[in-house]
């Protein structure tokens, strides 16, 4: 069973995504602020994380950032999940190394397929 790893301030958001990865048969680990969220990666790195862009204490572009210099975490794929899709936000989340980028409003089915497609394609490494 893979991991995912949910940072997201937003209760409801966060309730709805881990009950639909964990109706997909994915253990989640929900975290409702940046800091926790990069405290568990580091604890223990997952097979995916999502991450909201704007998080309390630390942003998902710095917790993208610090999982791709982390050793144990560089290569963990990484969804960033954002009410923003401008380009240059689309430029700032790959360039601090996201894999893939969901913006609001999102269907939970489009959730579950992105982290579908981005596991796969992480275990085919």
């Amino acid at each position: 069973m893979s991991t995912v790893l949910l940072i997201e301030d937003d209760p409801d958001i966060r309730h709805l995504i881990a009950y639909k990865l964990g109706r997909g048969g994915l253990e989640v680990v929900e975290a409702a602020d940046g800091m926790t969220g990069l405290r568990e990666a580091r604890r223990s790195p997952p097979d995916l994380v999502i991450i909201d862009a704007r998080l309390p204490h630390l942003s998902g572009l710095d917790i993208c950032r610090e999982l791709r210099a982390g050793p144990g975490t560089a290569e963990v794929p990484v969804i960033m999940l954002t009410a923003r899709a401008s380009p240059h936000d689309l430029e700032q989340a790959f360039a601090a190394g996201a894999t893939d980028y969901l913006a609001m409003p999102i269907s939970p089915r489009e959730v579950q397929e992105r982290v579908d497609s981005a596991l796969q394609n992480s275990a085919s490494r």
